[in-house]
């Protein structure tokens, strides 16, 4: 594995090019087929940047190059996206770089799938400390099968399902089928976000390390842990499980900020790489530690119109709700996406069920697009964005009043739990 991070300075990315090459350099990729798995428009990082450069290092060397975006379960990107996100024009699509595939996750369809085998349920109760015991089948998108080399660029971020994103992620959810999606994301709801944002050790992560060695497949992992929207605090490239820890030890670092008492009242405001309240939840996900008792999120986003793109049915029909609330009645919601339920948990946050009645932590407020009606009926507060004046929220840290001005990837803790 090599690398380097920066803590206190950012990244030259010609620095970041002599990695890169230096890690490509060492694959056997000669006259192969080579398929980069990606992210999509909703992580931050110079993705045209990386694109370019693994264009130009690899395309006089291999005999195919291909790019695949891992939507997980999100919106597919038009033809368009695709070319804004890999930074190119409609013209040096058509031309210097026709002969490169860019192509969707294609999770809606069950013709992507290919089974690469079954984690046992001895496994997954020993992975994930006794909290469940079921077989997981590792379904996974089968054009992974048909390259030579694969390569995961993603960035790493602290992550509510996970821990940290990035690495094997790319895989599981990233071009997974339902199955692994819904069983690995229920398990960390099972956890609570609150509990595994963050951390680097976690059962979801352990049952994703163990679905990617089910499937067997030679991978070489760059991870770039991103600082702000388009620059690198570092880039590490190897083996995915190493690549990746150490990228997440820089993550730790540059991604958590830590603070000495709760606040009252949250202001996030969601930049529009979030596109619906399913991505823009982040901004709810990555500040909950640091809100109090009885305190309050705002995500504040009146560029957002839904609910989910995707997924808006099913939880018009589950609404949003604290973990205890499904558990407590499972038989009832166990049909439903498991994948659905651990969003709806995520953004509602920790709290309590008990005799009928539901007391969540805190309040989380939407101060977005979408009208006052459908927030309440899905169990979420409203707020007309129209009143909120950002430059009102500056500076009443004092009064116990946080504005984070593009939340969704900053973590932050409170200094009393920063050695939990």
């Amino acid at each position: 594995m090599i690398g380097k991070g920066y803590e206190d300075q950012l990244m030259p990315l010609s620095e970041a090019g002599y990695i890169l090459e230096e890690a490509l350099f060492k694959e056997d990729l000669d006259d192969k087929s080579v398929l980069i798995i990606v992210p999509d428009n909703t992580r931050s990082g110079p993705l045209p940047w990386f694109f370019e450069r693994f264009c130009g290092l690899l395309l006089p060397r291999v005999k195919k190059l291909d790019f695949l975006v891992a939507l997980g379960t999100h919106a597919p990107l038009s033809e368009e996206s695709l070319i804004k996100l890999m930074g190119i024009s409609a013209e040096e699509r058509s031309g210097k770089y026709a002969k490169v595939g860019i192509y969707n996750h294609l999770w809606e369809s069950p013709e992507t799938f290919r089974n690469a085998g079954t984690i046992s349920a001895t496994d997954i109760e020993s992975l994930s400390g006794g909290l469940m015991s079921m077989e997981v089948p590792v379904t996974v998108n089968k054009m992974v099968f048909d390259y030579d080399k694969r390569i995961i660029m993603g960035p790493v971020f602290p992550h509510e399902v996970v821990g940290f994103s990035g690495g094997h992620k790319y895989y599981f959810p990233g071009i997974a089928g339902r199955d692994i999606i819904d069983f690995t994301h229920w398990l960390g709801a099972t956890i609570t976000s609150m509990e595994i944002i963050g951390r680097k050790d976690t059962p979801v992560r352990k049952v994703i390390e163990k679905a990617a060695g089910i499937m067997g497949l030679s991978t070489l992992c760059v991870c770039p842990v991103v600082k702000g929207e388009h620059d690198l605090a570092g880039l590490f490239a190897g083996g995915p499980y190493e690549a990746w820890e150490a990228a997440a030890d820089l993550s730790a670092r540059v991604h958590v900020l830590y603070v000495d008492r709760p606040y009252r009242q949250v202001l996030s405001v969601m930049p529009e790489m979030y596109e619906d309240i399913w991505t823009g939840a982040k901004g709810m996900y990555k500040l909950e530690p640091v809100i109090a008792d009885g305190g309050e999120v705002i995500i504040y986003a009146p560029h957002i119109t839904e609910v989910s793109y995707v997924h808006g049915k099913n939880i018009d029909k589950v609404g949003y709700h604290v973990r205890d609330y499904f558990l407590k009645q499972w038989d009832k919601f166990k049909h439903h996406s498991w994948c659905v339920l651990a969003h709806s948990t995520h953004l509602r946050g920790t709290g309590t069920y008990e005799n009928g009645v539901e007391s969540p932590r805190i309040k989380v407020t939407l101060a977005t697009g979408i009208p006052q009606e459908r927030c309440e009926k899905i169990n979420l507060y409203y707020r007309d964005p129209a009143s909120i004046n950002i430059a009102e929220w500056k500076n009443k840290e004092e009064q116990g009043v946080l504005l984070v001005p593009r939340a969704g990837e900053m973590l932050y803790r409170l200094k009393s739990t920063a050695n939990t």
